[in-house]
């Protein structure tokens, strides 16, 4: 019988009961978001403090949809290079999630970009108040297991808009993943950290050679 997961639902424990999804604790498994990241040019940091601002101004009040990919997604990855040749990006179906806050259901949903295929990028919006990006670590994994090219190593992001953890999957006989810290808006250089790291991802994804394997 063939068992149907609805992917909102799926944890952790899912991905390694279903996929013998493996977590790389040894090695340079996932060196990309740590090696010397390429540099942030003095306009670019400039860039990222009005970036800053402007989100810690809106984050005031509770944010609009879409207003996280408007003011913080898009500009990163407009500095990054992911609008020009030779990248390609496509959308996928909004996933809906829920939790509860102090006994109110809080719904939310998670909208997936799809770069080169090879980077899946998760933004998780809620009306109400702000989720953790936990929710949104097992829907990217499932979305990268079910690429059609699992001879490439796979990227993820997923973010809420002041909150970022990357992620890499190299689908072998087992299919090993491995995160990177979590940064945060509101800690000092680590916006500057993020756009160094998709700089990097955009390296990789045009010269595998640049790859740690």
């Amino acid at each position: 019988m063939v068992q149907i997961l609805s992917a909102e639902k799926l944890t952790l424990y899912d991905l390694e009961k279903q996929f013998n999804l493996q977590l790389a604790t040894e090695g340079p498994f996932f060196q990309e978001w740590k090696d010397p990241l390429p540099p942030i040019t003095d306009s670019e940091q400039q860039h990222l403090e009005r970036l800053k601002a402007s989100y810690l101004h809106l984050a005031k009040r509770p944010m609009l949809e879409e207003m996280v990919k408007m003011v913080v997604l898009s500009p990163l990855l407009d500095m990054a290079g992911f609008y020009l040749p030779p990248f390609y990006s496509t959308s996928e179906e909004s996933i809906e999630i829920r939790e509860e806050d102090e006994g109110v259901v809080i719904r939310g949903k998670i909208d997936v970009l799809v770069l080169q295929d090879q980077l899946w990028i998760l933004v998780i919006e809620s009306k109400r108040a702000k989720f953790s990006l936990e929710p949104g670590i097992p829907q990217a994994l499932v979305y990268m297991l079910a690429n059609p090219n699992p001879e490439k190593p796979l990227f993820g992001l997923v973010t809420n808009g002041s909150n970022f953890i990357f992620l890499k999957l190299i689908q072998q006989e087992v299919p090993y993943y491995a995160l990177s810290d979590e940064f945060t808006l509101r800690r000092a250089n680590d916006l500057s950290t993020v756009l160094g790291i998709l700089k990097r991802l955009g390296q990789v994804l045009v010269d595998p050679a640049q790859l740690n394997r």
